[in-house]
């Protein structure tokens, strides 16, 4: 009964096509819409000129494609097309084989490869948060919310409930205008707007014990309500605390499960957003641990590097990282390992080895920039910049999705490598053959 679902294919392919040409949800239904190659790239047997689905279906895809299956997909995708070999050599061995192998003998595969990793912060689509801003946010919902519930006992109460919400707007935008308040200036209308949001509070209490219900209102304003107390409870208790820190901080009323990270950078010292940490080998990037709260990346070390060797049957030859990764513990694993972990060794250098140790942290840095150009390719040319997606689970998704294009972005170009060198390699076949030369165009493309 109903639609009939869409199929796997399909719902990846949009997604793929969305992040491909960087366009909108509604805008990537219209290129399906009138392209025949997008349509037979989606899995459709014939061109049609209606959309195949509702711009709102993209949504539903995101939701339906979890960053654990995204990143499954992205595996298997690599592994398939750039390491066939080692896919072959690391397959679980059949049942009847296990039998006749002797349990005795065990394959060492020596280390091999150089895995990079490091971490970066994927910032949400929101403007910069301030605690007098939030509040004042929060004020405006709860007057929706007030005005929602009157709305249902309108018949009882005959007195709305005074909201002050004139004066409560003239005393932000007071303070909001100015150019360069001061600090004693922003605390006092931090003050004024949390007794208009105390207020407004303790008026939707008292409308509910009077026969009012929340289920009048809609989920988006009901889920608002229940982060404006959060937000209230924290705002609050920096208020009297003269804090400016607290944990599990929300900065958004629309998207509460985005925190402030601390990234250090000099042109944005603090970002909003979910943090990720990310491996690179021979050019792909895999996305490994995902969090919206700050995390120090350098403990996700062993765990890379036991995904490296799950990946590709061995450990890696070497480990290049930056400053935070190299702790006595990562040392210590990597040592165990037989694993060579970028950057100078502790303690004092030999003398006659100084030039050499310097020589080798040099190369190690620009190896380690492969990765740093895969998070500029992300943020730059797909939507690793600014993650438009509200909700977390669809924000992971699209975090997913990025490194998986730009994999097949890897992969297209080597495909193509291939096809030129096997052409050009025609072309010389050809030439030594026939004993002639190729100089002019039309000869070249009518060969190809």
């Amino acid at each position: 009964m109903g639609a009939p679902a869409k199929t796997f294919r399909m719902a990846l392919g949009a997604l793929i096509i969305k992040e491909r040409l960087g366009t909108s949800d509604a805008e990537t239904v219209e290129q399906i819409r009138e392209n025949p190659y997008l349509q037979y790239f989606l899995g459709l047997c014939e061109y049609s000129d209606t959309a195949p689905f509702d711009a709102s279906m993209m949504v539903h895809f995101r939701k339906r494609l979890s960053l654990e299956m995204l990143g499954r997909v992205n595996e298997q995708m690599v592994l398939r097309g750039q390491h066939s070999d080692v896919v072959a050599r690391i397959a679980p061995i059949s049942e009847d084989r296990k039998e006749t192998e002797n349990k005795d003998e065990a394959v060492v595969v020596p280390n091999q490869g150089q895995l990079i990793v490091d971490a970066s912060c994927a910032p949400a689509d929101m403007r910069y948060p301030t605690d007098l801003n939030l509040l004042n946010e929060a004020r405006e919902k709860t007057e929706a919310i007030l005005d929602e519930l009157y709305a249902q006992l309108k018949d009882q109460c005959k007195k709305k409930p005074r909201t002050y919400r004139r004066q409560a707007r003239q005393a932000y935008l007071q303070v909001a205008k100015q150019r360069k308040a001061t600090g004693k200036t922003i605390r006092k209308a931090i003050g004024k707007q949390l007794g208009y949001v105390r207020r407004n509070l303790a008026h939707i209490d008292d409308l509910l014990e009077r026969g009012a219900s929340l289920s009048g209102l809609s989920p988006r304003l009901y889920r608002s309500l229940l982060v404006i107390h959060e937000v209230f409870r924290q705002q609050a208790w920096m208020y009297q605390q003269r804090q400016h820190r607290i944990e599990d901080r929300i900065v958004s009323l629309s998207q509460p499960h985005v925190r402030p990270i601390v990234r250090g950078k000099a042109g944005t010292p603090v970002e909003f957003g979910a943090k990720f940490s990310a491996s690179c080998v021979d050019g792909i990037v895999f996305l490994d641990p995902l969090s919206w709260d700050n995390f120090n990346e350098g403990c996700d070390l062993p765990q890379q590097v036991e995904q490296f060797k799950t990946r590709f049957g061995h450990y890696p030859e070497s480990v290049h990282a930056d400053q935070v990764y190299r702790t006595r513990e990562n040392r210590t694993f990597c040592r165990e390992r037989g694993i060579r972990l970028s950057g100078s060794p502790l303690g004092r250098p030999v003398l006659n080895q100084q030039a050499q140790i310097r020589q080798q942290a040099l190369e190690d840095a620009r190896v380690r920039n492969h990765i740093e150009g895969k998070f500029g390719q992300g943020k730059r040319r797909f939507s690793l910049g600014r993650i438009m997606a509200k909700l977390a689970q669809t924000a992971q998704s699209t975090i997913a999705i990025s490194f998986l294009v730009m994999n097949l972005e890897r992969l297209l170009r080597l495909l193509l490598f291939i096809f030129f060198g096997w052409v050009i390699g025609w072309c010389l076949l050809v030439e030594s053959v026939c004993g002639t030369q190729i100089k002019h165009q039309e000869h070249f493309l009518f060969i190809v």
